[in-house]
């Protein structure tokens, strides 16, 4: 009899667990095998195949973060990492190097296949309604595109396959399943993740999307419409992206006016001090008053619970100790309680030096605080220190209980997405309008000359997805308190100057800023890679791309000579890892 395999972490067993009290059937042991006719009867199986799905995704944080951050220029090697790990920092990957396998991925997308087919009998035999299908096959199939997109950004040429397989290595045969051109993988990823029946979040108060252990759900799944976004933007379809995008800033804009509503996904500030992420000072110009208690720093301490997490992450997955899968983040990135295989390179640490903060009281600070928010030096090691803070004290330098693991996996903010709908904003000629959000927001952009802005701070002469109102009038008439009033834009959040653009190449200079500001702000959270590689890509310029990871490479001691065959390879676009398992 044909068997299912059910991969889940224990923690999403927990979240089973609380859909039906003491149904029994979610109480399930890791790699236990399930006749198939006992599974898939009810939306609680139903469940239980999407839960084991994302169990089974959180196996691949590692491999992602390296991928994505090691191959490029913020993250360099130490002297605990492996060969495999100087592999893939110096663009010399063997077949057998297991960070750049895909099967892991490949896998996962099998996974998903079966589940896809599965939900297709189901909702034809009356098993669930068709809104459960819906939001459960859109979540499942737009997982599997994202899974898909990381394979072609990494792997180039790869099968797109969408049937169920018996066992992952048949997809090694290139007779049955050709490699299809990375240009033709995301036309096949945007016809399927478009044509998916349901793209907003699991409704509130559905069974996926619920409070357990502390835990609100809602957070774990993919967000479609960052993936549509994401997909258009590679595509180069620039006003659909910012479509997309631009729906997801917007999701709070609903009902009364409130901190939620001028805050969630707008960087907008809410409430006082540094609690809305500011970068902040006690006493102003004063680089010994900066503020780590509060602020931008606890984006990334936050409770699940919280309002300053609720409104920076769009997606992320929980890493605790009372459950598998056991944190590899800690594995990777701490010198305490971890193995300590990668850290901050020299590049990230110069790029920062390179910026200067507002000017305050006494003068500017001439380096970007971002650097000691987001690293320490431990034991005199630097050490990136994103998916540490809720097992390292910012404060202590110590683990705050060397048996409690906890963290998370950080996967989509509303940096990612206001920078790339900045990226596709200036690309469809909207140059000032992005450079406002990079910068020091929409008001800043659109300053008013007078006390009356009637005019200003707006831009709602543009057609959507490009028409802003932020006005904001103080206490001047008339009086006006519009949607985006309080956007800070990215550097202002950050305490930035704003950046000057030269008039005569203005659509190239913002864009390379906005990745540049990519490296300073999302550092070490998975994308630096993919947003390296979709400027060459789009300008034909592989210099964007192979001059950031000589300047790493030469920086990190290696000889001239391993750092300029880095260089040649990707040169001649040769930016793909083997696809050999």
């Amino acid at each position: 009899m044909k068997k299912i395999k059910l991969i889940k972490s224990v923690l999403f067993a927990t979240l089973l667990l609380s859909f039906a009290g003491c149904k029994k059937v979610f109480d399930i042991k890791p790699e236990e095998q399930l006749d198939e006719s006992n599974a898939y009867q009810n939306v609680y199986d139903a469940d239980a195949a999407v839960v084991g799905i994302y169990g089974k995704f959180m196996g691949l944080a590692e491999q992602y973060v390296v991928l994505n951050e090691l191959r490029a220029d913020l993250l360099d090697v130490t002297v605990n990492s492996n060969e495999s790990l100087r592999q893939l920092s110096t663009h010399s990957v063997t077949e057998n190097n297991p960070y750049a396998s895909p099967k892991p991925f490949y896998e996962l997308i099998l996974n998903c296949n079966d589940v896809l087919e599965h939900f297709k009998v189901m909702v034809a035999e009356k098993k669930m309604t068709e809104d459960q299908f819906n939001q459960r096959y859109s979540d499942v199939g737009a997982l599997r595109s994202f899974v898909y997109l990381q394979l072609g950004i990494h792997f180039g040429s790869v099968p797109y396959i969408t049937s169920a397989l018996k066992n992952v290595d048949e997809v090694k045969n290139a007779g049955n399943f050709p490699r299809i051109p990375f240009n033709l993988l995301l036309d096949s990823l945007v016809n399927f993740t478009e044509a998916l029946p349901f793209k907003d979040v699991y409704p509130t108060g559905t069974n996926l999307n619920i409070t357990v252990d502390g835990f609100p759900t809602e957070k774990f799944y993919i967000n479609k419409r960052c993936l549509l976004g994401d997909l258009y933007l590679w595509k180069n379809d620039f006003v659909k992206a910012a479509t997309y995008y631009r729906q997801v800033m917007e999701v709070a804009t609903t009902g009364t006016a409130g901190e939620n509503y001028y805050s969630q996904y707008k960087m907008g500030w809410w409430g006082t001090g540094a609690a809305p992420h500011y970068v902040s000072y006690t006493r102003a110009g004063d680089a010994s008053s900066l503020i780590y208690n509060d602020g931008w720093r606890t984006m990334f301490e936050n409770t699940w619970t919280s309002d300053g997490f609720r409104r920076e992450w769009i997606w992320a997955l929980p890493f605790d100790s009372k459950f598998k899968p056991d944190n590899s983040l800690i594995k990777l990135f701490s010198p305490i309680g971890g193995n300590y295989l990668v850290r901050p390179s020299q590049e990230i640490y110069d790029m920062w030096d390179g910026e200067t903060q507002r000017v305050a009281q006494g003068g500017s600070i001439p380096y970007d605080a971002r650097k000691l928010l987001s690293t320490m030096t431990i034991g005199g090691q630097p050490v990136a220190m994103k998916y540490l803070y809720n097992y390292i004290g910012w404060n202590t330098a110590s683990a705050l209980n060397p048996l409690q693991k906890n963290g998370k996996w950080f996967l989509y903010r509303q940096t990612h997405l206001h920078m790339r709908f900045s990226e596709a904003a200036n690309r469809a000629g909207k140059h000032l309008l992005a450079w406002g959000l990079w910068n020091g927001g929409i008001r800043s952009a659109y300053p008013n000359p007078i006390s009356d802005v009637s005019l200003y701070h707006n831009t709602l002469w543009e057609p959507y997805p490009f028409n802003f109102d932020a006005r904001n009038s103080d206490n001047s008439v008339p009086y006006f308190r519009a949607d985006w009033y309080r956007n800070l834009g990215v550097r202002g959040r950050a305490n930035m100057i704003n950046v000057a653009i030269p008039a005569s190449d203005s659509l190239l200079s913002i864009e390379s800023g906005i990745i540049k500001e990519g490296a300073l702000e999302n550092a070490f959270e998975g994308t630096r890679w993919a947003d390296l590689l979709r400027i060459a890509i789009r300008r034909n310029d592989p210099a964007f791309i192979a001059d950031k990871v000589y300047n790493k490479l030469i920086k990190s001691g290696i000889s001239s000579g391993a750092a300029s065959t880095a260089r040649a390879k990707l040169m001649t676009k040769d930016y793909y890892l083997p696809f050999k398992w």
